[in-house]
């Protein structure tokens, strides 16, 4: 790894060339928000790239906020009509109710279990099994899933998101995907998974926000002035690939299910524990 403060290429950043900045913001984007965890993939492209000191991991912490960003333009109308409506419109109100009540469980037990979870969950071993149990819960769900009971977003009350929160909460351990832990948690709660799809992407903002701010405020000292130019590249990257992922599974959630991902999410199991066990 190139020490810090060496200027590569194009751009003068300290530790990650403009290159493997744009990798790591296509990586991050691409597969936030699809069920087959950002982590797993991250933490791959990481080792490769030689990048696993601090100032990179939080690196990959600051271009999430790329990702989150994308979800708020893509949803910028829905999210601008709730805003407008929240003094008069009942729906509006209990959208963001059910997002607040869904946000509280995961935001509790990370604020409690933050540093235990970072100290020994975050291991290749943590990742791999994580991402093999998720593609079973995908296989069970897709197979003996029970009755569609709700169909939109907007028909959801506080106890299904509740639900949702409670599934979320899962993806505090590394390798199971937050996406994939709310959608499939949704779905085996009686979303559609359009619905389900959907609350994931808007559960994403609050969630997303929350803990990328927390981890940013507590490690932001590991980073130096020279980082603020890969960071930022990576967060366009991030942003656009993002966007893309969140219009392609929208499209796909119309007419597949998600066993193609579990499928997936075990090949990188294998692929995760065999580069990491040699």
């Amino acid at each position: 790894m190139p020490e810090r403060g060496h200027s590569w290429g194009i751009l003068p950043v300290s530790g990650i060339s403009w290159w493997e900045a744009a990798v790591l913001g296509m990586v991050e984007g691409a597969t936030e928000f699809l069920p087959i965890s950002s982590t797993g993939h991250l933490i791959i492209v990481q080792d490769l790239l030689g990048h696993t000191d601090e100032a990179s991991k939080v690196f990959n912490v600051a271009i999430q906020l790329g990702a989150i960003l994308a979800v708020c333009w893509y949803y910028r109308d829905r999210l601008w009509r709730v805003t407008q409506g929240l003094g008069h419109d009942p729906a509006a109100r209990r959208f963001v109710l059910n997002l607040f009540v869904a946000f509280l469980p995961a935001a509790l037990i990370g604020l409690v279990a933050h540093k235990a979870i970072k100290t020994y969950l975050f291991s290749p071993l943590t990742v791999a099994l994580a991402l093999a149990l998720g593609a079973v819960l995908i296989f069970v769900v897709e197979r003996w899933r029970p009755a569609l009971r709700i169909q939109s977003v907007d028909d959801m009350r506080p106890a299904d998101a509740l639900k949702v929160g409670f599934a979320q909460s899962l993806a505090l351990i590394p390798g199971t995907s937050r996406s994939g832990a709310t959608i499939i948690g949704g779905m085996a709660f009686g979303l559609s998974r359009q619905a389900a799809t959907e609350f994931s992407f808007f559960l994403a903002i609050p969630t997303m926000f929350a803990a990328v701010l927390y981890d940013l405020a507590k490690s932001w000292s590991a980073l130096s002035r020279d980082d603020l130019t890969a960071i930022a590249l990576g967060f366009a990257v991030a942003f656009v690939s993002a966007l893309a992922a969140v219009r392609f599974l929208l499209g796909f959630v119309a007419r597949h299910s998600f066993v193609g991902f579990a499928w997936y999410r075990l090949a990188l199991a294998l692929v995760v524990w065999a580069y990491f066990a040699v």
